[in-house]
């Protein structure tokens, strides 16, 4: 069950606010019973909701899975006139968002939907889902350096929540490094700062997993829908995490 007005903005009937102003102006319909008051729900799947008269259709659920590349916006405009992650969604009429954000310059795994309660259950910060990265940094860390960020940071935002952190490869002719780290929150451009704290600036971030699910071969600019078991697993590893961090 849903707000009305919430139901017909997202079914692009009109803004939140104009949908409001038609239901108090006797224009909306639930099951044939006039609606002239705020805050009277519906489920889309199963009532017949109608403006002036014209049935309003549900907005099909949608949850994406895109391999965003650097250089592109999360965003679903942008002033500037730079590329959004929405560009790259061919044959989507549905008006979809992002999940959280990545940085302009990082590039990977992205999730973008029009369930706002999936959206919610995945970036609220009492849910902890975990995010996994692969950052390429300037230089080596040495092991303890690496500790320091297992352990949990200190940043000017406060301290960061326990980081798993290993070696991905080691490139001694550039004097490089790749580090897979996980972290459990989603502060503005974390990772890039946890590194820059001990000292080993990030030269490529890309985000390889969101909870359990993983980029696999998904091709870099592209973008697929995720299944019905993708959809739950995600979920049940946001309830999870929820539970473990509660107690």
């Amino acid at each position: 069950m849903e707000r009305l007005q919430k139901i017909l903005a997202q079914a692009g009937v009109a803004s939140r606010r104009k949908c409001e102003e038609l239901i108090l102006s006797g224009a909306v319909e639930v099951n044939g019973e006039k609606v002239t008051t705020l805050g009277v729900k519906a489920d889309p799947a199963t009532d017949v909701i109608t403006v002036n008269g014209k049935t309003v259709r549900g907005e099909q659920k949608l949850y994406l899975m895109l391999n965003k590349s650097k250089g592109v916006i999360t965003s679903a405009k942008d002033p500037q006139g730079r590329k959004i992650v929405t560009d790259f969604l061919p044959g989507i009429k549905e008006r979809v968002y992002p999940v959280g954000r990545l940085d302009y310059d990082t590039e990977g795994l992205l999730l973008l939907t029009n369930d706002g309660e999936f959206a919610n259950m995945l970036t609220h910060p009492s849910h902890h889902v975990p995010k996994t990265y692969h950052a390429t940094v300037k230089g080596v860390p040495h092991g303890s350096a690496l500790e320091q960020l297992q352990r949990g940071i200190k940043l000017e935002d406060g301290m960061t929540a326990p980081a798993e952190v290993e070696y991905h490869d080691v490139d001694t002719i550039k004097k490089e490094a790749t580090i897979s780290i996980t972290i459990y929150e989603g502060r503005n451009r974390q990772v890039r700062r946890m590194f820059e704290a001990i000292n080993h600036k990030v030269i490529r971030l890309k985000r390889i997993k969101f909870g359990d699910l993983s980029l696999h071969n998904l091709a870099r600019g592209k973008y697929r829908h995720l299944t019905e078991r993708e959809v739950q697993e995600l979920l049940n590893s946001a309830v999870k995490t929820h539970k473990v961090h509660k107690k």
